[in-house]
């Protein structure tokens, strides 16, 4: 049969699908963090055109078309979890510029940290180059990370002043790495390995934010990169920033992005503007 797709009807194509479900589907969608990558509704839809073909060519019965094709929802996705303020404060306080964090790994990772509170990515702060920087203007340009870097699809990200100092610092000891020099090949990307090593890759970044967590007295298992994403939209969307502009910063298309990574404090950023109302009636 796996040399002939006109041997599959609904019969075979339940048991595939219930095996893919049991095996895969299940585990992602109920580890509590969110975790989905498709699934099981995502390979029916993406047979689905295989199977048009088949019975526009060879005049076989397409299997979605009979009702006892067994369909499977998408997963719900996890809900995610917001920073504290405490939180993400203690964390950088770990890295703070100070009389004895003044060496390259700490000034990178409090630079780190810092773009982090930006919503940036893991991929797209990992992907940066030094030319995306333009401190002077307190933005860094974000390359798609399957485009070209000449990309008309780019888009600026604003800085805090604090982010701004961060990187200043970093760019300043960055200039004592071996791979820093023009010459080398690596001396485009921004974040560069600890004692000379390749530029950071995400099992670093990973590594780097659970154990500065860790040194700030929290639970690495309570936060990851991405953590920080969805608390940088909470704080954008509590503080009054449109949801429109939220969306133009992060490059989303569709509000169903927005409503997620918003949703975990929903809730409050309601009571705070209810109650920002003060009384209504007198």
């Amino acid at each position: 049969m796996e040399h002939d797709f006109t041997a599959c009807d609904v019969q075979v194509l339940n048991t595939y699908f219930r095996w893919w479900y049991e095996t895969k589907d299940v585990p992602k969608s109920q580890d509590g963090q969110g975790g989905y990558t498709g699934g099981v509704n995502t390979q029916q839809r993406n047979l689905r055109p295989l199977f048009a073909y088949l019975a526009d060519e060879y005049e076989h019965p397409n299997p979605y078309d009979d009702p006892r094709l067994q369909r499977y929802a998408a997963p719900q996705l996890g809900k995610p979890k917001t920073l504290s303020e405490e939180f993400v404060t203690d964390v950088l306080s770990i890295t703070a510029w100070g009389e004895e964090r003044r060496d390259f790994e700490t000034v990178r990772d409090h630079a780190l940290l810092r773009v982090l509170t930006e919503g940036l990515r893991a991929e797209e702060i990992l992907n940066l180059r030094v030319q995306d920087l333009d401190l002077q203007a307190a933005t860094l340009v974000v390359v798609p990370l399957k485009g070209q870097r000449n990309s008309t699809d780019a888009r600026p990200i604003p800085l805090q002043p604090s982010t701004v100092k961060a990187l200043t610092r970093y760019l300043r000891v960055r200039t004592t790495h071996p791979r820093a020099e023009s010459s080398h090949p690596d001396s485009a990307w921004l974040w560069l390995g600890t004692n000379g090593r390749r530029p950071l890759r995400y099992k670093a970044l990973y590594q780097m934010v659970k154990r500065r967590a860790d040194q700030a007295g929290y639970d690495p298992d309570e936060v990851t990169p991405h953590s920080f994403c969805h608390t940088w939209a909470h704080d954008l969307l509590d503080a009054g920033v449109s949801g429109e502009n939220v969306m133009a910063i992060r490059g989303w298309s569709s509000p169903a992005m927005l409503r997620r990574y918003g949703a975990d404090q929903a809730s409050q950023r309601a009571i705070n503007a209810v109650h920002q109302l003060g009384d209504r009636y007198r």
